[in-house]
């Protein structure tokens, strides 16, 4: 069975630039080499052409040539002079001739006597001229000068040198010239392999189309992973980041480049960014979000750089939230079963002794008292989110031996609350005021408990006596929305006022603190303000403004004017 052929693989990157690097070196010296080889040719006729016209003009100059030619052998002088000439200079022949072109010299003395070969009708009219022959010693360039003496032409001269003669200079040249072309093309070929081999190492032996392939992966890739992913160099600048990454630290879209120093991010999120150390899945909160943060730095001999992981917490962190409320209504609703059955026992008791007007009485009160609140919210709030927080908190408040109260300037309409005010954040937000108010006060009056309900952020018990309450006002006027939770605590120290919203700040101990920090979160995230002051029951009162008409809030107005992280 024969098998298929296998797909031959494309020449790497590294593979094809040498390649080409070497055909462009090799094109590059040989046309260097064509070139000078064509110029110096040329440059050589020329010298040629320079030097037998310098000998011409001198031996028709010459007085004794002159002379030489009025005896009446002319020849027995002038062979002698035109061959020391001849020697002296290098050429190859010196011709003195009669104005009729009979030779007085010649290198062959058999040649004396006999018609000069070439053209002598410029030279007669007295011009000295050049041109290339063919003679009895083969081509040659030549150069032909009239004699004078006195006014007229009393004879010619002819220098010249052979074409064999300057070719065989040329070809010495061009051997030098070859040696000089090898030499630089060997070099040249050396030094593309060496930088070849370097990109070779660097590129993985890859061929261009999979350098091409994997960039579009890589960029794909990028855009399509929903968690954050953040590399930073040796100098803790952003090397590359993703869109889900820009996203969660609130970045602008030229954020490469920028020091991480320079974000503005929370410091302890720029710490965990900057550090050398490893980290893992530590817990961070920017303006907006609650992120997990892993760290990894890339070392190879030194380091260089650090690789970043972000996976957004927030949503997790909201319904991690709602289910300690859920929990805390299923207590709530267990315990207030317990106490309705007792309740009815003793209605029961109360019929079966005969006494059923003080049956109906005790039952009556119940009543009116469970339904007190519930008519006082329903009434005063609109909203049927806030409503149901409020009535389950209440429940939640009662069980813990604390009344919750709404306050009598209350009201909220349905409908006044904007689309754009999530009501996940505002859950986050009254529902965390509110249980550490009711732990706040529980503690007052009981002395701490030992679960403390959310994060405590108020100081040691005082053990207050007296019906622990906490006291909501929940207002929508004025173009904001109100929420405004008092305790009947201990308050809070002042020297820890302008901590209690940074993340890790409790009284209850390592791993608490959270619950305030998610509060300004998500009134950073409604465009609101939240402030802490004393309470008028000498416990803490916290109040929350969100404004009622969508506002760009603080982290989208930084990214329209500023382009930096909020």
């Amino acid at each position: 069975m024969r098998l298929p052929r296998p797909r031959t693989r494309p020449r790497s990157l590294a593979g094809q630039l040498f390649a080409m690097q070497v055909v462009l070196v090799a094109a590059v010296v040989a046309g260097c080499a064509s070139f000078t080889y064509v110029s110096g040719s040329a440059q050589a006729d020329r010298t040629a052409a320079r030097q037998v016209r310098a000998v011409a003009l001198a031996v028709a100059d010459s007085p004794s040539v002159r002379e030489a030619i009025r005896t009446p052998d002319p020849s027995a002088v002038l062979q002698p002079y035109a061959e020391k000439v001849r020697r002296d200079t290098g050429i190859a022949f010196v011709t003195i001739m009669s104005p009729d072109r009979v030779r007085w010299t010649h290198p062959d003395t058999d040649r004396i006597g006999e018609t000069f070969l070439g053209h002598t009708a410029q030279a007669l009219r007295g011009e000295t001229f050049t041109e290339t022959y063919t003679g009895t010693l083969g081509p040659s360039i030549r150069v032909v000068a009239p004699i004078r003496d006195g006014g007229r032409i009393t004879g010619l001269v002819s220098a010249g040198i052979t074409v064999e003669r300057v070719s065989s200079q040329v070809r010495a040249q061009l051997g030098a010239l070859g040696l000089a072309a090898g030499g630089a093309l060997a070099l040249g070929g050396v030094g593309t392999y060496v930088i070849n081999a370097r990109l070779r190492r660097h590129t993985h032996g890859m061929n261009a189309a999979e350098l091409s392939r994997m960039h579009d992966y890589h960029q794909a890739t990028l855009h399509a992973v929903r968690e954050g992913l953040l590399m930073l160099d040796g100098q803790r600048r952003i090397a590359l980041i993703n869109d889900a990454g820009r996203e969660l630290l609130g970045l602008p879209p030229g954020a490469v480049g920028r020091r991480v120093s320079d974000l503005e991010l929370p410091p302890p999120l720029t710490g965990a960014l900057l550090a050398a150390e490893e980290r893992v899945d530590e817990l961070h909160l920017t303006a907006d979000r609650v992120i997990v943060v892993n760290t990894r730095p890339v070392v190879g001999g030194e380091q260089r750089g650090t690789v970043v992981t972000l996976r957004d917490h927030t949503e997790l962190q909201a319904l991690s939230g709602e289910l300690d409320s859920e929990r805390g209504f299923t207590q709530a609703l267990r315990s207030q079963a317990h106490e309705a059955a007792n309740r009815l026992h003793t209605v029961v008791s109360l019929i079966e002794l005969g006494r059923a007007e003080e049956a109906v009485g005790f039952a009556t009160a119940e009543l009116e008292l469970a339904q007190a609140l519930t008519d006082r919210v329903v009434g005063a709030v609109g909203e049927p989110v806030l409503a149901a927080l409020l009535l389950g908190k209440a429940a939640q408040a009662n069980e813990r031996g604390v009344e919750l109260v709404l306050a009598d300037d209350s009201l909220i309409d349905d409908g006044a609350l904007p689309e754009t005010l999530s009501p996940r954040d505002l859950v986050t937000i009254l529902g965390n005021l509110i249980d550490n108010a009711v732990d706040a006060a529980s503690e007052a009056a009981t002395g701490p408990s030992p679960s403390g309900g959310v994060p405590g952020q108020r100081g040691p018990a005082a053990g207050r006596p007296g019906r622990a309450r906490v006291t909501v006002t929940a207002l929508a006027d004025d173009g904001e929305l109100l929420l405004r939770v008092a305790d009947t605590g201990s308050g809070v120290d002042p020297g820890d006022a302008a901590q209690v919203f940074r993340r890790g700040w409790s009284t209850h101990g390592a791993g608490r603190g959270l619950g305030l920090a998610l509060v300004q979160q998500a009134v950073h995230r409604g465009g609101g303000t939240v402030t802490l002051s004393g309470g008028p029951d000498g416990g803490a009162e916290f109040t929350v403004r969100l404004p009622l008409s969508p506002v760009p809030t603080p982290s989208a107005s930084t990214h329209a004017s500023k382009e930096s992280t909020p």
